[in-house]
């Protein structure tokens, strides 16, 4: 098994890898509308991978490397204006660059190209380029979480280049995809299966997953389309 995934809302999973590994992706957890009451206490971790700075993706890194220090795996400036301002070892700092592979303890993270933007803290410092993330798992199983992004065209390349076994896509709208748009992402990765994330929070996202699988229906297209509540948790 390559990894179970459990959803804890908006675009935040804490996961164990089939090698006992327990990871983060966009940690979110006190103040996260959607994050189930007893998820909101971290948990000990082996890795923490990040796709941009804002807050809803970033708020509870230091509390999840409070229980006992690991790697933080994302985008250069990023990492790095983290490490300076919370204080974090500087082995932890797992800076990175699009399209190299890193491998954190057997886990490999890969960031791919995204469309959105990307800032840390009040009022906002530049923190590089948003990114998505392929991780690779120990037995060579990968997961695509797409960041906040728009539809782009060279999602075809990274459903080549790593053809993901699963597609973790946002759909909210106003600040990603919207339903259309993700639709066309499923097509351009040449998805199986998928995930619809980061809506549902505020009332200003407004896509929906019923509106996702009726644009994807509208397609053609007939991969396998898991709505998750949070909670729930979903292997690959």
């Amino acid at each position: 098994m390559g990894a179970t995934l459990t959803y804890l809302g908006h675009s935040t999973f804490v996961g164990q890898s089939g090698g006992g590994k327990t990871f983060y992706i966009d940690p979110w957890l006190e103040g996260n509308p959607r994050c189930p009451e007893d998820h909101t206490s971290p948990q000990k971790a082996d890795l923490i991978a990040l796709t941009h700075g804002h807050f809803d993706h970033i708020a509870a890194v230091m509390d999840v490397y409070g229980q006992g220090g690991c790697p933080v795996a994302g985008p250069y400036e990023l990492v790095n204006l983290i490490a300076q301002n919370e204080g974090f070892a500087e082995e932890h700092a797992g800076a990175m660059g699009k399209g190299g592979t890193v491998d954190f303890g057997g886990i490999g993270v890969t960031l791919t190209h995204a469309m959105h933007s990307s800032s840390y803290n009040d009022p906002g410092v530049y923190a590089g380029e948003p990114a998505g993330l392929v991780m690779t798992f120990e037995d060579g199983k990968r997961v695509y979480h797409a960041g906040d992004t728009a539809v782009f065209g060279d999602m075809k390349i990274i459903g080549e280049l790593y053809q993901p076994d699963l597609c973790l896509l946002p759909i909210g709208s106003r600040f990603t995809m919207d339903p259309r748009e993700a639709a066309l992402a499923v097509e351009l990765l040449g998805a199986s299966r998928v995930v619809p994330i980061h809506h549902s929070t505020f009332p200003p996202l407004t896509g929906t997953p019923e509106q996702f699988a009726e644009e994807v229906a509208a397609r053609g297209l007939s991969p396998e389309i898991t709505v998750m509540e949070p909670g729930e948790s979903i292997s690959v």
